[in-house]
């Protein structure tokens, strides 16, 4: 496979996900633009467990707490791909959105001109983990950019 210059990398962390940098690194030409697409899911709005959490207080605290969590999840990831872009003389761009994965996606695809948009390959069931849900059909449809899936590690 040749060189890609502009890369949509979608990545949340995951062992997937780091298959798929893996491989936007490995196939990135020097001095290439890997933008991260960071998804948190949407359903994380509706995690606060109401029924423990019994008063406006507690339920901001939680929140808050949750949050704090993610965004500390989130740095961790972000400093070490940017740390490897840089190391590889590659430009790396973050955007972090709330939503569904799929539909971030082909949003983020809609606004740039991509040569290569890269995607872990679906958490197996039994492994430890959230599934993300991302639709591999429905990114193949709308995508402008070539899709790779890129394999799990063994």
């Amino acid at each position: 496979m040749m060189s890609a210059k502009r890369i949509l990398l979608a990545s949340h962390n995951t062992r997937g996900a780091r298959a798929a940098e893996r491989f936007a690194l490995k196939h990135a030409a020097r001095g290439a633009v890997i933008d991260h697409l960071l998804v948190v899911p949407d359903f994380w709005k509706g995690m606060m467990g109401d029924d423990w959490l019994n008063n406006a207080s507690t339920r901001k605290i939680y929140g808050d707490y949750v949050e704090s969590e993610l965004e500390k999840e989130i740095q961790r990831h972000v400093t070490r791909l940017s740390r490897e872009c840089e190391r590889k003389a590659l430009r790396y761009r973050l955007t972090v959105v709330l939503g569904k994965p799929t539909q971030a996606v082909l949003e983020q695809d809609s606004h740039n001109r991509y040569e290569l948009v890269v995607i872990g390959a679906p958490r197996p069931r039994g492994e430890p983990g959230l599934r993300s849900r991302i639709y591999a059909d429905k990114l193949a449809a709308g995508l402008r950019a070539p899709l790779v899936i890129a394999p799990r590690p063994a």
